[in-house]
């Protein structure tokens, strides 16, 4: 499920009207309410803070507003925009001041649909999915194959451990948890444990592993 994990903004100038993108993640409908009165109370002079998010594992929560602008150029397409990004729990206000000059129905979409791309390419925008944390534990004979089969499988060593054994915690996929443990057992002819096991969600930021 992508989701955005650092919000960000954007601004666009068209036949001198400003537009101001302003992404940020939220969790419910309450969260983007809060965000949404929080931005026009921020842009009170604005002549427009239309808004559109999407919340839910299957986009089930969806609203979006024109904020006064002729109806269908606004809020649904940047709406469509979320959409077409599949992207989930987050909302975008997208702030205009007017530059005295009509955009037409064709113009504004274009304007809102643009500001919306913009915004998202200066959030964070990462892929959050399903996994188990695992334990491992192994004698010093068995370290390096562990870690030869993590690192063949791009799985990242969490911590480590080392007293009269070695323990390891790695993050993997849900889909290939088991497949992992039977490598490692069969690499370390029996001898290694798994003494933790839980179900979580990660992803990668920056190369590092971020669980929720």
């Amino acid at each position: 499920m992508k989701i955005v994990y650092r919000g960000g903004e954007a601004e666009i100038v068209e036949k001198k009207s400003r537009f101001i993108a302003t992404v940020h993640p939220v969790d419910n409908e309450e969260d983007a309410l809060v965000f949404i009165a929080a931005m026009k109370k921020k842009y009170w002079d604005a002549r427009h803070n239309c808004f559109a998010y999407v919340i839910g594992e299957r986009q089930e929560l969806q609203r979006c507003s024109d904020d006064g602008e002729p109806q269908g150029t606004a809020g649904r397409p940047m709406l469509e925009v979320l959409l077409g990004e599949d992207v989930h729990n987050m909302a975008v206000v997208v702030t205009r001041y007017f530059g005295g000059v009509l955009l037409g129905t064709g113009g504004l979409v274009r304007a809102y649909s643009k500001s919306v791309q913009e915004g998202l390419r200066n959030s964070t925008i990462i892929e959050k999915q399903e996994g188990v944390r695992l334990a491992i534990r192994t004698d010093y004979s068995g370290i390096g194959r562990i870690q030869y089969l993590l690192g063949s499988r791009g799985l990242p060593i969490l911590d480590s451990e080392y007293t009269d054994a070695v323990l390891l915690r790695t993050v993997v996929p849900k889909e290939q948890a088991s497949a992992l443990q039977e490598a490692v057992t069969e690499a370390t002819a029996g001898r290694a444990e798994f003494p933790e096991e839980a179900a979580v969600c990660y992803a990668m930021v920056d190369g590092e592993v971020v669980l929720f």
